[in-house]
Parts: C-alpha cells; sequence; structure tokens
C-alpha cells in the first residue's frame, strides 16, 4: 500500500507523457536522419550525433549575435543550414573515397569525424556549458487547468509530425526521391541510366546532417549545451532505427514515440533507473519483433 501512496497524480503523469511525446521529437529528427543514411548509403554514421550537437552550438551563437526573441527564430534557420553544408563538406571530401571499402572502415572514419568536431568545438565555444532561453515561456492547459504543458514543449511536438510528414512527401512523392529509393535498391542501375548517384548520395547525407542540427538547434533552449551532448542521443537513435525498422520514416517515428515516453515516465517514477527504461523497451520490442515494428523499405 505505501507504494500506490507514492505513485504520482493522474494528471502529472499525463503532463510528464506530453513532456515526453515533445522531447521524443527531437530524438525522431536524429533518428530519421540516421536510418535514411543506413538505407541509402548503408553508412551507419557515428558522427549523427556530433552533428546534433554543432546544431546546438551553432543556433546558441546565433541567437546570441542576432539578441533578443528572434535570435533563436534565426538561428533556427541558420542552425541547420550550416550543419547540412557542414554535413556535405564531409561527404565529398572523405566519405566519398570510403563507399566501396570494408564497413569497418567508414565507422572508423564516421568515429574519426566525432572526436574531430569534439576538439573543433571546444576550441571554438570552450569546454563550459551553454545556455539560451527559450522563444516562448508560459504553458498550455487543457480541461480547465488540470493538464499544463510548457508552450515551447508545445512547439516540439508539433515539429515532430512536420518533418516526418515532410520527410516522407520527399522520398515518395518527388523526382529526386524516387531517384533516392532507386539508388538505394540498385546504384550501379542508376549509373548506367546516366543519373549522377554521387550527388544523390552527397544530397542524402547532407539531409541527414541537416536533421540533426535542426534538432539540435530545437532542443538547444531546453538543455545544457556542452561538449559531447550528441553521444547520448546518438545510442539512442540507433536503437530508434533498429526497433522501428530500417528506412522506414513512420517506424523510426513510432519508435521514437515509445522511447521518449518510457524515458519520461522513468524519470518521474523511477529517477535514479531512468537511463535503463529505452534500453529495456528496445529488449522487449526486438525480443516481440526482430525485424523492427514496422516493415524495412530498403
Amino acid at each position: 500500500m505505501e507504494f500506490f501512496a507514492n505513485l504520482p497524480e493522474f494528471s502529472t503523469v499525463i503532463s510528464q507523457i506530453f513532456v515526453g511525446l515533445s522531447r521524443s521529437m527531437i530524438l525522431f529528427m536524429v533518428a530519421v536522419g540516421l536510418t535514411v543514411s543506413i538505407g541509402v548509403l548503408r553508412v551507419i554514421n557515428f558522427a549523427n550525433g556530433t552533428f546534433y550537437m554543432l546544431g546546438a552550438f551553432t543556433a546558441w551563437s546565433v541567437a546570441l549575435w542576432v539578441g533578443g526573441t528572434a535570435g533563436f527564430w534565426v538561428a533556427l534557420l541558420i542552425a541547420p543550414l550550416v550543419v547540412g553544408l557542414l554535413g556535405l563538406a564531409v561527404e565529398a571530401g572523405l566519405l566519398r573515397r570510403l563507399y566501396n571499402r570494408p564497413r569497418l572502415m567508414q565507422l572508423l572514419l564516421t568515429y574519426a569525424v566525432v572526436l574531430l568536431f569534439n576538439d573543433v568545438t571546444k576550441l571554438i565555444w570552450g569546454v563550459d556549458f551553454k545556455s539560451m532561453r527559450a522563444p516562448l515561456s508560459g504553458y498550455i492547459t487543457f480541461f480547465d487547468g488540470l493538464l499544463y504543458m510548457p508552450s515551447y514543449n508545445m512547439l516540439l511536438l508539433i515539429s515532430g509530425p512536420l518533418v516526418a510528414a515532410g520527410l516522407w512527401y520527399f522520398i515518395n512523392h518527388t523526382m529526386t526521391g524516387k531517384i533516392v529509393r532507386a539508388t538505394a535498391t540498385d546504384r550501379e542501375m542508376v549509373d548506367a541510366l546516366g543519373l549522377n548517384s554521387n550527388k544523390i548520395f552527397a544530397i542524402v547525407f547532407m539531409l541527414s546532417c541537416y536533421l540533426a542540427g535542426l534538432g539540435g538547434a530545437l532542443i538547444a533552449p531546453t538543455t545544457n549545451i556542452v561538449v559531447g551532448m550528441g553521444m547520448t542521443i546518438l545510442i539512442n537513435a540507433v536503437l530508434v532505427v533498429v526497433v522501428g525498422g530500417l528506412g522506414n520514416i513512420w517506424g523510426a517515428f513510432l519508435a521514437s514515440l515509445i522511447f521518449g515516453v518510457g524515458e519520461s515516465l522513468g524519470l518521474l517514477i523511477a529517477p535514479r533507473f531512468a537511463i535503463v527504461f529505452p534500453f529495456a523497451i528496445a529488449t522487449i520490442l526486438l525480443i516481440l519483433k526482430p525485424t523492427g515494428i514496422m516493415k524495412s523499405v530498403w
């Protein structure tokens, strides 16, 4: 009976679920970029979490430079573009040379990029953590104040489905998206048809980095911005990719929701063991469905 007496109130649980849903959208943006990268390039990009970190640092710098509430919105436009262009440079200058090499060499390269950018970040921004103010303050209430949610978390909650829908439309209903799918299936045939598969690979990798940078820019007002912040989310993103189904955008979206809510409830119910919850969820889901909760599309 003592256990039940210590359980949080129902309204608190529901509010925590909403917070978990909103934060899971950031995990989705990193994970969906990773799943597209794996599905098309066949490269496990360990640097995806680092691009997420760079998105947060760049957003902080731009917001500080512009100043005021408008600084965040300008940063939200600029930071992902900067990170995407940086990813394009990495793909063209380094990764493109290793597409036909053993997977281990690709993994080592992306890990080397992590180490390199971590040191570069320390040189540019230092080792102290940064923080920035959220552009939206206050709470949104539901059911006459029974439930409440921070206004900025509502923005995060909305952004995830918009990104998922936009990416799904791009992959399935645009000519470039169809070429991306064809390249993932048979690169040699795409080259034989006179299309430039290297250009497609560059677009995909840049898009992957852009999404990671967007996630970093969005999360920046809600957390400490510090060197190495990308490693934790990268681990969870890999779990999302595996559990959701390789290359499946909606699978990554659903898995991100499960992970985000699970971790959020874990923080509420058992804070000391909250870090275990994502791994426990992944284990259970993979036992029930080893191929992923949704079908792999690559």
